[in-house]
C-alpha cells in the first residue's frame, strides 16, 4: 500500500513572486480594479475634523421621541403589534406600564384591504385607531375647488386615528384608500373602554396627554414671542430649551492588514513600486467600504437615520417627477440627490414618457443629470431589493446650513491620507512585511429635515 503526499503547501499570505513578475517584464499598466466607483457621497459631503473621536449634536428640546414608526411581529399570516411600540402613538408617549400596553395590543384586530378599497372615508365618525402593518395607503382630500387631491402616501409602520385614545369625538378629515394589498391592525373605540376600566394609570395618562406642552410644527419646545402689538404691551418671557441627552457620534473604523513579501519588495520594484501599488488598491477598497457603511450602517448610516417625517413613498411605484418634487420640497437648500444608477435610469424613463428632458449640470467637472437644478448623483451602495425597489436620498449639507456632514479625525499617527493611516506592523518569520491600514469615519444629520428618502422606488419596470 502506497501513500501519496500532497505537494500543495500552505496558502500564501502575500503576493507571490510569480504574480509580481507580471509588473516587471512588459510594457504595462498599473493594476486595475473593477470595484472602484465614483464615490460621490464621500466627495460631496463636507468633512468635520474631530479632536476627540466623538461628535455631539446639540438640538432644541423636542417632544417627539422615538422614530414615529410602529413595529410588528407575525406568526404566519397572523400579525400583531409589539406592545412597547404603541408608545410611538402621541397619546401614549412616556407611558411605562408594559402590562397595560400588552393588554391594549391584544385588543387590536387584523383586517385586509385590496387595492382601491377605502379604509376610512372622509366625514364618517373617527372611531378607530389604525396601524398599517404592511402595504401602502393614500391619504386623499378635497381641494379648494372641489377636486380630489392626494395629501400623503403612508407605508409600513404608519398610523392614523390616534386621537380616539383620548376619547375625542370627531370625523375623518381625509379619506384613506389602499394603493396596494394592505394589512391593517384596528382598535375600535368600544374595545378600548374595558382596558381603561382595568388600568387607571392608562386612563390618567391619556387624560393628561391632551394637555401637551407648547411646541412648533417640528415638535420643538415653543419660544414665546409677541408681534403686531402697539403701545406698552407686556412682552412674554421665554428661553430656549435644549435636549438633555443629545446624540453623540463616535468614529467608526475600517481596517485591514496589508502583507507584502520582502522578496517582492526587494526584487520586483521596477518600474512600479509593488508596495505602493498594493497600498493604492487596498485604500480604494477601504474607501468603497467606507461609503457603504456611511449609507447602510444600522448605527449611523444615512438610510437608517432618516427621520420618519422625511421618509416618503412614491405615488404610483416608479420614480416620477412628482415624487422628486415632493422629496425636494421637504427641505431648503438641497445640495444633491443620491440614487442607484438603475434608479436614475428608471427616473429617466418616466421623464421620457412625459416628454420631459432633465437638464445636465456640471459637478466637479463631470456632467450629471439634474432635477430642478439639483444634481442626481449615482451611488451603487444604495441597496436594490430582490423585488426591484430602491431608495433616493436628498440632502442639505454642511454645519453652517444645519445639514449632513461627514466626520473624520486628521493628524493621527502615521497618517497617509486625511483620516487614514498606514502603520508598519513588523516582519514575520516568513519574511512577510505587514502594514496596518485604518480609516476612521462617520456621518451625522444635524437636524431631521436635512435628509430625506424616497422609499420603495420601483425600478424593475
Amino acid at each position: 500500500m502506497t501513500t501519496t503526499e500532497s505537494t500543495e503547501g500552505p496558502a500564501p499570505q502575500s503576493l507571490t513572486t510569480a504574480a509580481a513578475r507580471k509588473l516587471s517584464t512588459t510594457t504595462k499598466t498599473q493594476p486595475q480594479m473593477q470595484g472602484t466607483s465614483s464615490r460621490w457621497l464621500l466627495r460631496m459631503l463636507p468633512w468635520v475634523d474631530l479632536e476627540s473621536g466623538t461628535y455631539r449634536v446639540n438640538r432644541r428640546l423636542t417632544y417627539q421621541p422615538g422614530d414615529g414608526r410602529i413595529t410588528f411581529t407575525n406568526t404566519g399570516e397572523n400579525v400583531r403589534v409589539i406592545p412597547q411600540e404603541l408608545r410611538e402613538l402621541p397619546p401614549l408617549r412616556g407611558f411605562d406600564d408594559d402590562s397595560a400596553l400588552t393588554t391594549l395590543a391584544e385588543r387590536f384586530v387584523q383586517r385586509r384591504y385590496e387595492p382601491g378599497q377605502v379604509i376610512a372615508p372622509a366625514g364618517s365618525p373617527e372611531a378607530e385607531v389604525l396601524l398599517i402593518a404592511h402595504g401602502k395607503v393614500s391619504q386623499l382630500g378635497t381641494g379648494e375647488y372641489g377636486d380630489n387631491t392626494q395629501l400623503d402616501v403612508l407605508g409600513d409602520g404608519a398610523f392614523f386615528g390616534a386621537g380616539v385614545l383620548t376619547g375625542r369625538e370627531s370625523t375623518w378629515a381625509s379619506t384613506y384608500k389602499a394603493i396596494t394589498p394592505c394589512i391593517v391592525l384596528v382598535l375600535e373605540r368600544h374595545a378600548l373602554q374595558p382596558v381603561l376600566d382595568q388600568f387607571d394609570g392608562l386612563r390618567e395618562h391619556l387624560s393628561r396627554s391632551e394637555q401637551a406642552p407648547p411646541q412648533n410644527k417640528q415638535g420643538e419646545a415653543a419660544i414665546d414671542l409677541a408681534s403686531g402689538h402697539s403701545g406698552e404691551f407686556p412682552l412674554p418671557g421665554t428661553y430656549v430649551d435644549y435636549e438633555l441627552e443629545p446624540r453623540e457620534y463616535e468614529l467608526s473604523v475600517a481596517q485591514t492588514v496589508l502583507r507584502v513579501h520582502s522578496r517582492v519588495a526587494d526584487l520586483y520594484n521596477q518600474p512600479m513600486n509593488q508596495t505602493e501599488q498594493q497600498l493604492r488598491l487596498t485604500i480604494e477598497a477601504l474607501r468603497e467600504r467606507q461609503e457603504h457603511e456611511m449609507l447602510n450602517n444600522p448605527e449611523f448610516g444615512l438610510l437608517h437615520n432618516t427621520d420618519l417625517r422625511q421618509r416618503l413613498h412614491t405615488r404610483t411605484g416608479p420614480p416620477t417627477p412628482d415624487d422628486m418634487d415632493e422629496l425636494l420640497s421637504r427641505r431648503r437648500k438641497s445640495r444633491f440627490f443620491l440614487a442607484h444608477p438603475r434608479t436614475i435610469a428608471a427616473f429617466g424613463r418616466e421623464c421620457t414618457k412625459r416628454g420631459i428632458y432633465p437638464q445636465i449640470t456640471a459637478v466637479q467637472g463631470h456632467p450629471v443629470q439634474s432635477w430642478r437644478g439639483v444634481p442626481i448623483l449615482p451611488c451603487d451602495k444604495i441597496p436594490v431589493t430582490k423585488s426591484g425597489t430602491s431608495s433616493i436620498l436628498c440632502m442639505r449639507t454642511g454645519e453652517d446650513d444645519h445639514g449632513v456632514v461627514g466626520l473624520q479625525q486628521t493628524g493621527i499617527s502615521e497618517e497617509y491620507q486625511p483620516g487614514l493611516s498606514v502603520r508598519f506592523s513588523g516582519i514575520s518569520d516568513q519574511a512577510v512585511i505587514s502594514y496596518l491600514v485604518s480609516t476612521y469615519f462617520s456621518a451625522a444629520v444635524l437636524v431631521p429635515d436635512a435628509l430625506g428618502v424616497l422609499e420603495r422606488v420601483e425600478i424593475a419596470r
